[in-house]
């Protein structure tokens, strides 16, 4: 039969406990959730900060449809680049200390697009093993050679590109990785790139608004990012995503990235809340600290026994092990009213399903306790 290979995929899935379904939830904030008409505490969102919904930026929303409209009717090439597109950019470049930056309707787009250009011939790319999917596809997605490094093993990465005999280097790592919650070493990558006058690329999607007095992202750390990528989605709570560059990489991306040549331009109305979102990241730090006051008390909660990566970002890594441990501790953790996702292969390597916890400014230390005791209570039980 025609396609039968969809059939057999499906259910080596549903055999592996690697079946993924979308679950409706009716409302949500960075604390709470409701699906099938029951409240949860939400420890699976990206809402870091506890932006979405907040007024400020919802009457921004409001401000820029009214004003430049809620489409933008057209790509940045055409039409579609407006004054509010440009005013957030410049917000961004201000914030950032760079001199150019190119607004994407997602990180996803703007990972992919970014690395498609720059994937050439004469190019070799050198990735973290952990490096997100959208990263991974656009190298691999033309003739550069791609090897990718242990994490965050610069040694080996240093070692690697002395052997290469190719021309051009891309060093691509993350600010904060997505699903075990720790970071690059920011100077140290910039130290081997200077080294190999290579350039340094950074995806920031989960320490933009955690990292930095200002909420900056890894620019707090170093000047020497060439290229750095982070989304609206999570901390700032839009949507769509920026890339902060020089004048010759900009030149370069606006002209040869398709995914930004051919793509309707973002929202006018969202690129004018984000700016918005951006303002009150900056000004609010107290929503940081609170996140590190938040992280601090869940590890001493914990059960020692309880493997919990380390981690300084609101990423929180509960490793099980087996995809099936991970999937049961998560629907028993929802009995007791705790919103937990079990993260599988192929997002994580095979042996080291997980839960994923996401701590945001809007819990509440009852929360965390609770969310303690429940795991403590749930993994404990699992495990024998």
């Amino acid at each position: 039969m025609a396609f039968d290979f969809i059939d057999q995929h499906l259910a080596t899935r549903k055999e592996q406990h690697l079946y993924r379904q979308r679950v409706l939830i009716e409302q949500q904030n960075a604390r709470h959730l409701v699906h099938n008409g029951k409240q949860y505490l939400n420890f699976s969102s990206n809402d870091y900060l506890g932006l979405n919904h907040h007024p400020k930026i919802n009457a921004a929303l409001n401000e820029g449809a009214e004003k430049y409209g809620v489409c933008s009717s057209g790509s940045s090439l055409l039409t579609g680049f407006n004054y509010a597109h440009q005013y957030l950019e410049n917000v961004i470049c201000q914030w950032q200390n760079k001199d150019k930056c190119l607004l994407f309707n997602s990180g996803f787009s703007a990972n992919f697009a970014s690395l498609n250009a720059f994937a050439q011939p004469s190019a070799a790319i050198w990735l973290d093993k952990l490096s997100h999917a959208s990263l991974l596809d656009g190298a691999f997605s033309q003739q550069a050679k791609v090897k990718r490094f242990l994490h965050n093993d610069y040694q080996q990465l240093n070692n690697l590109i002395n052997t290469s005999s190719y021309r051009d280097h891309l060093i691509v790592s993350e600010g904060i990785f997505s699903m075990d919650g720790d970071g690059a070493d920011i100077n140290a990558l910039a130290k081997v790139a200077q080294q190999h006058q290579a350039k340094l690329y950074i995806d920031d999607a989960h320490s933009i608004g955690i990292t930095g007095n200002e909420g900056q992202g890894s620019s707090s750390v170093s000047n020497d990012i060439d290229i750095i990528m982070a989304t609206f989605g999570k901390a700032l709570a839009t949507s769509g995503a920026f890339i902060a560059c020089d004048n010759y990489t900009y030149e370069y991306l606006v002209n040869v990235s398709r995914h930004y040549i051919y793509s309707t331009a973002m929202s006018p109305a969202i690129a004018w809340a984000t700016a918005k979102s951006i303002e009150l990241v900056i000004s609010e730090s107290w929503r940081r600290e609170k996140i590190a006051h938040l992280s601090q008390l869940l590890k001493q909660s914990l059960n020692t026994q309880i493997t919990l990566l380390p981690t300084a970002s609101s990423i929180h890594a509960l490793v099980l092990g087996s995809e099936q441990l991970a999937m049961q501790s998560a629907e028993t953790l929802k009995q007791y009213g705790i919103w937990l996702s079990a993260i599988r292969p192929p997002t994580v390597p095979k042996g080291s399903s997980r839960l994923r916890v996401t701590i945001t400014s809007s819990h509440k230390e009852q929360d965390i306790k609770y969310l303690a005791e429940c795991v403590n209570k749930v993994i404990g039980k699992n495990d024998r």
